[in-house]
């Protein structure tokens, strides 16, 4: 078995296309935390990740919030616009079970959310079951809108944590 360190691409191109994806639709994220190497952990590389996403201008951030994908998306996005991770995490989540009758009342919510902030609601729901998320909306969709975009980027963050140790220590 490898270590966790010699499954760590140590090339750019190579960390980029492995690492790439960990967050939603943002490689440049994986490609601007490369320059923070080399890394012997799956927690080095998302410490570096983490920080070249919270460091990024505002503009950056809102792009990579609003590349994430809406909860239970199928209502509105085709299943296979959704990235294989976000289509699995929704799935373990049991986001693809919901009754119609939370499905609608959820939709609503993450509706009222967006109009909100101007970005989709984001959790790391391999960190929370869907029986909770009505209530993290209900919580989330009344703070302050600079607090609101922290606590997404740290969803965001959390995200990558977990992608990054499947990654990492799937393979080592």
């Amino acid at each position: 078995m490898a270590s966790a360190a010699g499954v760590i691409p140590t090339d750019r191109e190579a960390f980029v296309a492995r690492f790439g994806s960990v967050v939603e639709h943002s490689p440049w994220v994986a490609d601007q935390a490369f320059d923070d190497g080399p890394f012997g952990s799956a927690a080095e590389v998302h410490a570096a990740m983490a920080t070249r996403l919270m460091a990024a201008p505002r503009e950056a951030q809102l792009t990579v919030l609003n590349a994430h994908p809406e909860l239970a998306a199928e209502r509105a996005i085709p299943r296979e616009s959704l990235t294989a991770e976000s289509r699995s995490e929704q799935a373990g989540a049991g986001l693809d079970r919901l009754s119609d009758e939370r499905r609608v009342a959820l939709a609503a919510q993450l509706d009222a959310y967006r109009r909100r902030f101007g970005f989709p609601f984001i959790v790391c729901v391999r960190e929370h079951g869907s029986s909770a998320l009505e209530g993290l909306v209900h919580e989330r969709v009344v703070n302050d809108p600079e607090a609101e975009l922290a606590t997404a980027l740290a969803e965001v963050s959390a995200i990558a944590y977990h992608r990054i140790v499947d990654l990492v220590e799937g393979e080592a």
